[in-house]
Order: structure tokens, then C-alpha cells, then sequence
């Protein structure tokens, strides 16, 4: 392969993980919309879509093993191969969190109906723009971009503890609510996991960017 052949794969590689990465944030969004309105086949085209990003890990997985056998990449290059790698397991392991959420609404559309849980929406939403800020991060380099998503995980954080109190509350208050207030409680697990996973994906951006392996999730 020659340099201008393997500048092609790496700029191909990096285009493909914004596509996934894209993939998992749309599932979220359906995710968390099926849950809004408790649609049960829109939840199921969020399990059933998994199978897709599930598909482009192994993709992406497979070329940076073929790009590190087959060349001897710089020691930049070398580096974003291996962010890539990592990148696309948090990646898929986000889109999981999704299909959870989405097995949560199949769950509680058998239930009587309760009031969407009001930390749910402002949790959803600051994963969304952390998603846009690892794509963006990731796409520029950003180091800065990459560190300030602490404080937003560190936000869904706060959000997750607070909706556990109100959800504690409930529990204790009307028993009979007892099996939707623990879907929620998984609703809202999935969605602080999923913050953890794209932190984890700040942390390899810079790792890509100086070589330096920085937690961010302290």
C-alpha cells in the first residue's frame, strides 16, 4: 500500500467512526422519543437497528487490525488507529444502552401509564450534545473540547443521583408504582452509562492527539 492509498483507509476510518457514531446517537434519540410517547414498535426498530452498529464495530474493528498488520504506521498514525479501535467499544456499547432503554418502553407499555420521569429529557439531551462534542472533538483533534465533557458527564451524574431520590420517593409513597419507578431507574442507569461511554471517547481523542492516557470519569 502506498502513503497516498493508507492516507485514503485513514481518512476512510475516521469518516466510518463519525458514521457509527452518528448510528449510536440516533438510536438514543429514537430511544428516548419511543419512551416519550410509550411507541412500542418504534422501540422495537431501536433492538432491531442494534444488530447494525453491532455490524460496523466489527467492521471498523477488522480494518484497524488489517491496517496494523499490513503497514508500519507513524507514530500519529499509530495512535489514531488505536483510538479507533477503542473508540468504535464504546461506541457499540452506547447503542446498547439505547436498545435498553428501548426494552425498557416495551416493558412499561404493559404497565398503567405514569408521567414521564422529568430528569429523563434534560438527561437525554446532555448526551446528545456530548455526543456532538465527541464527534466534533474527534474530527478536529480538539483536546480542549475533549476534556470539557467531564463536566458535562459530571452534570448526568448529578441528574441520575437526583432522579434516583425522586424515584425513591415514589416508590415510598404508592407502592403500586413500584414496577414503572424501577424502569425508570434503568432508563435513567442507561443513560449515565452511556454519558461514561462517550467520556470514554474524550479520553481517547486525546490519548490520539498528545499520547497521553487521561481519565476523565475521576
Amino acid at each position: 500500500m502506498t502513503r497516498e492509498a493508507f492516507a485514503r483507509e485513514m481518512d476512510g476510518l475516521r469518516a466510518d467512526v463519525v458514521r457509527m457514531a452518528e448510528a449510536a446517537r440516533e438510536a438514543i434519540r429514537e430511544a428516548v422519543e419511543a419512551l416519550r410517547t410509550l411507541d412500542v414498535a418504534r422501540a422495537a426498530r431501536v433492538v432491531a437497528d442494534d444488530n447494525r452498529v453491532d455490524a460496523m464495530h466489527l467492521e471498523l474493528e477488522h480494518r484497524c487490525t488489517h491496517l496494523l498488520a499490513l503497514q508500519q504506521p507513524m507514530a500519529s498514525d499509530l495512535r489514531t488507529i488505536a483510538a479507533v479501535f477503542a473508540i468504535t467499544i464504546d461506541l457499540e456499547r452506547l447503542a446498547d444502552h439505547a436498545e435498553g432503554i428501548a426494552k425498557s418502553v416495551a416493558r412499561l407499555a404493559e404497565m398503567p401509564r405514569v408521567p414521564l420521569l422529568s430528569e429523563v429529557p434534560v438527561m437525554a439531551a446532555a448526551v446528545d450534545e456530548m455526543i456532538a462534542d465527541a464527534i466534533n472533538a474527534f474530527l478536529r483533534g480538539d483536546v480542549a473540547l475533549a476534556e470539557a465533557m467531564a463536566h458535562k458527564d459530571d452534570r448526568v451524574d448529578r441528574l441520575r443521583s437526583q432522579a434516583f431520590r425522586t424515584l425513591l420517593t415514589t416508590m415510598l409513597r404508592d407502592a403500586h408504582e413500584t414496577p414503572q419507578a424501577l424502569e425508570m431507574l434503568l432508563v435513567t442507569q442507561n443513560l449515565e452509562r452511556a454519558a461514561d461511554h462517550i467520556t470514554n471517547v474524550g479520553e481517547r481523542v486525546i490519548y490520539m492527539m498528545t499520547g497521553e492516557l487521561k481519565e476523565l470519569n475521576v
